[in-house]
């Protein structure tokens, strides 16, 4: 088993932005733990996909273990998993906050903590979240308390960890996106969606798939929120 070629594992990974993360980094000659709830096989040898709850500590427990023993090593791991659900405070349930928080902030924990103990014993690895700029600069019309609690705290540990880590080889940064064309956004939706940006148009995945490779190859930059939406983080319009 040849541990030179390098590894990432991408949650989130059977559409969109994950799934063209997944070939992104397999264009990279990285080789690929894909995981999410629906995820099919893929043919290709160099990927492996893992089907699971990433809520869930057993989900994390068997993606991390499959990249340890089929490929050897864990070099990047990309946190894309997440869910978003805007209406106002005092109408989220219980189950709204039990899912935005399973899926957002235990998705993140336990893979995370698995991966990052395999990166620490190599001495190297990066950490990359997608989290959102409405965190930093809420929209009015867009009531998001849940997505600012649950990718707000991702910000807060991305730093946490950089720091943590600083010293070991391990990187941990996050972008932070604006509204990105994916298949969650119905094309009817597009018009509205494009004047909640400063630019006046909405992202596409290709951008959020650049500035996580942008990220991949930094090797000064740890604990960086970057930003890729369209303005919004830098003020009011």
């Amino acid at each position: 088993m040849s541990t030179e070629q390098k590894v990432a594992i991408i949650t989130g990974a059977s559409q969109g932005i994950g799934a063209a993360l997944v070939r992104a980094y397999r264009d990279r000659n990285y080789r690929v733990v894909a995981t999410s709830r629906s995820i099919e096989p893929s043919s290709d040898t160099g990927i492996i996909a893992v089907p699971g709850d990433i809520s869930k500590p057993e989900t994390a427990e068997r993606v991390v273990r499959e990249a340890r023993e089929r490929f050897g090593r864990i070099d990047t791991l990309v946190n894309n998993a997440g869910v978003f659900l805007a209406k106002p405070f005092t109408e989220f349930t219980e189950e709204d906050y039990n899912h935005n928080m399973g899926v957002n902030v235990a998705g993140f924990f336990h893979i995370t903590q698995r991966a990052a103990t395999e990166m620490l014993k190599q001495g190297s690895g990066h950490i990359v979240s997608i989290t959102t700029s409405l965190v930093n600069q809420p929209i009015a019309g867009v009531p998001a308390a849940l997505a600012s609690l649950t990718k707000g705290g991702l910000n807060a540990v991305t730093q946490s960890l950089a720091i943590e880590y600083a010293k070991s080889g391990v990187r941990v940064n996050a972008v932070s996106p604006g509204i990105i064309k994916t298949p969650m956004h119905p094309q009817e939706t597009h018009a509205a969606l494009s004047t909640l940006h400063p630019v006046g148009r909405m992202g596409e995945i290709r951008d959020i798939v650049d500035a996580v490779l942008y990220l991949e190859g930094a090797s000064f930059v740890t604990g960086e929120i970057l930003h890729v939406d369209g303005g919004q983080n830098a003020g009011r319009w």
